[in-house]
């Protein structure tokens, strides 16, 4: 997948998942569902797995045969910096931590690195199975 075709589908698939939380607060008005501070949030996981997306195309670009490292080294700066924001924000949050965790593993668990693996995935086993028609196996 294009750099491009992937940017065009992960806005698209970044604004439908905006428009749930928003629609969420809306169908379920005396239940406090996201954190007061949900966007940063979820804006930073957004661009957090952009970023991660555009470093392993980079790696996978720039020499295939090592492509599976650079997709797992993009996963491990992604983890990292998402449990370092996470960490920042508890500490400096004054609300429950309940909702935020549940807002966190719902946003990082089930959208952003549900796509992100899907994608890499696809990525991986079409490098893999190219590599071994060049093998001969």
């Amino acid at each position: 997948m294009s750099l491009a075709r992937f940017t065009v589908s992960y806005l698209l698939y970044c604004i439908v998942l905006a428009g749930i939380a928003y629609l969420l607060p809306v169908v379920f008005p005396d239940t406090r569902i996201l954190t007061s501070k949900f966007w940063l949030v979820y804006f930073f996981f957004a661009i957090i797995t952009y970023i991660a997306y555009f470093c392993a195309d980079l790696g996978l670009k720039r020499n295939p045969e090592v492509g599976i490292m650079a997709i797992m080294g993009s996963i491990a700066v992604k983890m990292f910096f998402s449990l370092a924001f996470v960490l920042i924000y508890s500490l400096n949050a004054k609300e429950k931590g309940l909702i935020f965790v549940l807002n966190f593993f719902l946003y990082i668990y089930c959208s952003a690195s549900l796509k992100y693996t899907l994608c890499y995935v696809t990525c991986a086993t079409k490098i893999n199975s190219k590599n071994l028609r060049l093998n001969g196996l």
